[in-house]
């Protein structure tokens, strides 16, 4: 059994990854502040991370870490010039300059294009049979919405899970050499592509489709400020890394819990009215997101009692706080009708997800159509699990539909 007094998040294995619970679990229970041997903490209570986001002296920006960690390289500028590692008064400038993508009447649009994405999808799974859910499916469905909101043309299209894996996968705790090479590549590459769609977008400003939110993004401004050329590719780069891998995982995860839970598959099936509460349970057991981070920029003292000096890196384990038996009832059980269910799947404070509404209302059509269209959903076949730490999804999951 493991001593959890040696346990150290810069070191996990695979064996941690396909199952982080038990471990989790451990932590909760024994070490809710866990401090790694770099001298980071690791968060694993739901209060002391919803304490954790909420303060306003707990710093997203990582210039210095991210510096140490990736030298200057393009991953480094991506991930300092986007709007998830930054602080005010960028953060705020630019978050309300990207809301302008999730407006009532952009989601309004939006809705209308996921409709017609996922029964488009749908056609195609049945025509298959059998397929690989991810592949086939979960990983097309943003790739289609986020080709659409960035006006992405199809030849690009098939490259968008690949760049997004890359440049994510170069935020686990511990990142080979191959794989930060392939998180810059992915970052040139892409954001090549997205220079030339802005400068088109820029020139022809009409020409917007629906859905499509670049135009909004490029000329939008707030106190006269907009985003420049840098900023704009970086947090295009920062949209299509949001919401495509995490809405991958959510469909995958999501689908296997069913298949594992035969019984809520089937309550799901005979009582269809339950999708909101089943997409919020499914966000809660298996989070996509796994793990956020935070700067102390002030002492921090912890509902559990620690406190966390000025200058200490933090590790928040949503998917420990998503499984706290004191706020979650029977927290290991896989109940679509749970209520309340105060998950942070999508984070909370100043920085809590743009995309919430859009990823809840991706989750709904696409998971209440699948389950009502095929009721005979079977798993066809081993499973392979995403081999990354931060995020939790699948590579593979067979499945057949008849």
């Amino acid at each position: 059994m493991l001593d959890i007094a040696e346990f150290d998040l810069n070191t996990i294995d695979a064996a941690f990854i396909e199952n982080p619970y038990p471990t989790l679990a451990r932590l909760r229970q024994d070490a809710p502040v866990h401090r790694n041997a770099d001298g980071s903490v690791y968060l694993t209570r739901h209060d002391d991370c919803l304490t954790t986001y909420r303060s306003r002296d707990m710093l997203s920006d990582k210039t210095e870490a991210f510096g140490a960690k990736f030298g200057e390289c393009p991953l480094k500028v991506h991930h300092t010039t986007s709007l998830i590692f930054n602080d005010p008064p960028y953060h705020t400038v630019v978050r309300k300059l990207i809301s302008a993508a999730f407006t009532p009447r952009k989601l309004a649009e939006m809705e209308r294009l996921i409709d017609g994405i996922v029964d488009r999808l749908l056609d195609r799974v049945e025509d298959l049979g059998e397929l690989d859910l991810i592949a086939d499916f979960a990983m097309m469905l943003p790739t289609e919405i986020i080709s659409f909101m960035l006006g992405v043309p199809e030849e690009y299209r098939a490259k968008l899970r690949g760049y997004s894996i890359a440049i994510l996968g170069a935020l686990d705790p511990v990142v080979p050499e191959a794989r930060m090479d392939a998180g810059n590549r992915a970052v040139e590459e892409f954001g090549a592509i997205l220079s030339d769609l802005i400068d088109h977008r820029r020139a022809n400003p009409d020409g917007a489709g629906e859905g499509e939110v670049l135009e909004a993004l490029i000329f939008g401004e707030h106190n006269g400020r907009r985003l420049t050329q840098e900023e704009l590719i970086q947090n295009c780069i920062f949209l299509l890394n949001a919401g495509h891998e995490t809405t991958t995982s959510f469909v995958g995860n999501s689908v296997a819990l069913l298949l594992d839970n035969p019984g809520e598959h089937r309550r799901l099936m005979d009582d269809p009215g339950l999708i909101g509460t089943a997409v919020e349970e499914c966000l809660r057991v298996e989070s996509p997101l796994q793990i956020g981070n935070r700067l102390a920029g002030e002492d921090i003292t912890l509902p559990s009692g620690a406190t966390i000096e000025k200058g200490t890196y933090i590790h928040t384990s949503i998917a420990a706080a998503n499984r706290d038996p004191d706020v979650f009832a029977e927290p290991d059980r896989f109940d679509i009708a749970r209520k309340p269910n105060p998950h942070i799947a999508f984070i909370t404070g100043i920085h809590v997800c743009l995309g919430a509404s859009l990823a809840r209302m991706e989750g709904k059509i696409a998971l209440g159509r699948f389950v009502t269209r095929f009721p005979r959903l079977a798993a066809d076949g081993p499973r392979e699990r995403l081999g990354l730490a931060r995020f939790r999804g699948f590579t593979s999951l067979p499945i057949r539909v008849r």
